[in-house]
């Protein structure tokens, strides 16, 4: 079965869209989660999963209209209806088989990040289609411990999809956020480190496929001994058969500036991580002006960095599950909600607001009065800026993809990764 996107246009309704592509109301319905399908708005992206279109021509249409129509080439319809003798020809009426088939530019990685308190059902239809569950997160603590958290349910499902479950280290401090201090204690505290070491190791052994160090906001002095620490973990976890993967952030070049950046030596993570996971999101984020939260020119410039530094089948780009939504006029200093894309696509439709793309983002976005007399914009992902991206999976060579996070389920993202490419799964020793 193959995916085609769909924009909604003025006098479209699920009821005609299903009629044109010749599919069920209710899978319309279900695989983009519609609250009410009496409200689809104009500008609108739907998927559509079908074997094929039979199209009814119109008074007026010729093929190359047609063909316009369905972002298909005259030849492949042609291909497809060898009935048509005479391709100038063709009557209002007739009946025309229009080509959707796509052939799928892979077989990819997927890694997704997941809170312990992720709903059973998400997780189950989202086991398919990930390679890697990085189940967030174990808290380093100053003394080389780890934070405990009820991941055995988790794992457990993992394990039973063919799905890696990797254990995620993070040094937030209990309770906070990602602590600069507490990084640098792990970096340099040798004794403090030869107790977190043997942690992960006992940890890994109750069922994880492999580790995932995600270090953040690390002084910019300790960037050789996070090198140092990544390097004394490979060496010890690869001959006891696990992986190991770090999460970096979105650079474009080695010496860029800011506590985020600095200590994220791109080079050493690609000599000797298996996995990195770049953090290409957050550019519109909840203390930002309204923008794009992973506009497609700025993920471009942090892969044509990260390409030239770490080997491209070792990166899996960030993919973010999550929108913004900002009241206007927009106020440095105050917050943004977050909303799943799934929440936003029905907010649009619940106040009847337009749905409008950025070319240059290449993502979607809208605005609305709410009750009290306030405008507000929302920028999300839908089908279109998903599929964008992906993309950028087979341009640059990549190993695959990383998602933050899969706690809130979106059946059109997983429609057209699955579209697009196949996901590779794991084998477990026994």
């Amino acid at each position: 079965m193959c995916m085609i996107i769909h924009v909604v246009q003025r006098g479209d309704s699920v009821f005609s869209i299903s009629r044109r592509y010749g599919v069920p109301v209710q899978r319309i319905i279900d695989d983009n989660q519609l609250e009410n399908p009496g409200l689809i708005m104009i500008g609108q992206a739907l998927v559509i999963r079908t074997e094929n279109i039979r199209h009814t021509v119109t008074p007026g249409q010729s093929l190359y209209r047609i063909s316009r129509l369905y972002g298909v080439s005259v030849e492949s319809i042609l291909d497809a209806n060898p009935n048509i003798d005479n391709p100038a020809q063709i009557r209002p009426g007739q009946i025309i088989i229009i080509p959707v088939g796509q052939q799928k530019l892979g077989t990819i990685e997927v890694n997704g990040y997941a809170f312990t308190n992720i709903n059973t059902t998400t997780l189950n239809n989202t086991l398919p289609y990930l390679t890697y569950l990085s189940i967030f997160s174990h808290e380093v603590r100053p003394d080389g411990s780890l934070a405990p958290i009820n991941d055995t349910p988790l794992i457990s499902a993992a394990r039973g999809q063919s799905v890696g479950p990797l254990l995620v280290i993070t040094n937030i401090a209990e309770g906070e956020s990602f602590d600069s201090d507490l990084a640098r204690t792990i970096l340099t505290d040798m004794t403090v480190q030869d107790n977190l070491v043997q942690n992960v190791i006992n940890e890994l052994s109750t069922g994880y496929y492999g580790l995932d160090i995600d270090f953040e906001y690390i002084y910019p002095e300790n960037r050789q001994d996070y090198n140092n620490f990544l390097r004394r973990m490979t060496e010890t976890l690869h001959p006891l058969g696990y992986t190991v993967s770090t999460a970096l952030a979105p650079k474009i070049s080695g010496d860029q500036p800011g506590l985020l950046y600095e200590a994220h030596d791109y080079e050493f993570h690609g000599q000797y991580a298996d996995h990195i996971i770049l953090m290409t999101y957050e550019w519109g984020y909840t203390y930002s002006a309204p923008m794009a939260v992973a506009p497609i020119d700025q993920v471009r410039r942090v892969l044509d960095y990260a390409v030239t530094v770490i080997p491209p089948e070792k990166i899996l780009m960030g993919m973010p599950n999550y929108g913004y939504d900002w009241t206007l006029p927009y106020v440095e200093g105050t917050a943004a909600r977050s909303l799943s894309n799934v929440a936003a696509a029905n907010l649009a439709m619940n106040t009847g607001s337009e749905i409008k793309f950025d070319p240059v983002a290449m993502a979607p976005f809208f605005n609305y009065t709410d009750s009290q007399g306030r405008r507000h914009e929302v920028w999300f992902d839908d089908a279109r800026s998903i599929q964008a991206r992906l993309r950028l999976v087979d341009e640059y060579g990549l190993g695959g993809v990383s998602y933050w996070t899969i706690n809130s389920f979106n059946a059109a993202n997983w429609i057209v990764l699955s579209s697009m490419y196949d996901v590779e799964k794991v084998t477990f020793n026994q």
